[in-house]
């Protein structure tokens, strides 16, 4: 394998695909090449986004057990309690 030289899909600039980051994509399995530079790959990852390229939604709510205002990733009905981050992992019992 020897380095190749692709264009970012985002911002057109080319960018190296080494011959060492090739053997770890064959590794993993993967088979597609990437399609974006580091620095686009890192501005897509940080504004949120998920693999369908939605932002993934959020809803303020007040938490039942101890008020604050929160958001959640859901809407809340109204016909079941809310909790914060922190509630919620008081009342939820720990996985093992």
């Amino acid at each position: 394998m020897e380095d190749r030289i692709l264009n970012c899909k985002d911002c057109g600039n080319e960018f190296a695909f080494t011959a060492r980051e090739q053997q770890f994509f064959a590794e993993k399995g993967f088979t597609n090449q990437p399609q974006r530079c580091r620095e686009c790959r890192q501005s897509r990852r940080a504004q949120g986004t998920v693999a369908r390229g939605t932002v993934r939604p959020s809803h303020e709510a007040v938490c039942a057990a101890c008020g604050i205002q929160t958001t959640v990733p859901f809407r809340p009905r109204g016909d079941r309690p809310v909790y914060c981050r922190a509630c919620f992992a008081s009342h939820v019992p720990a996985l093992v």
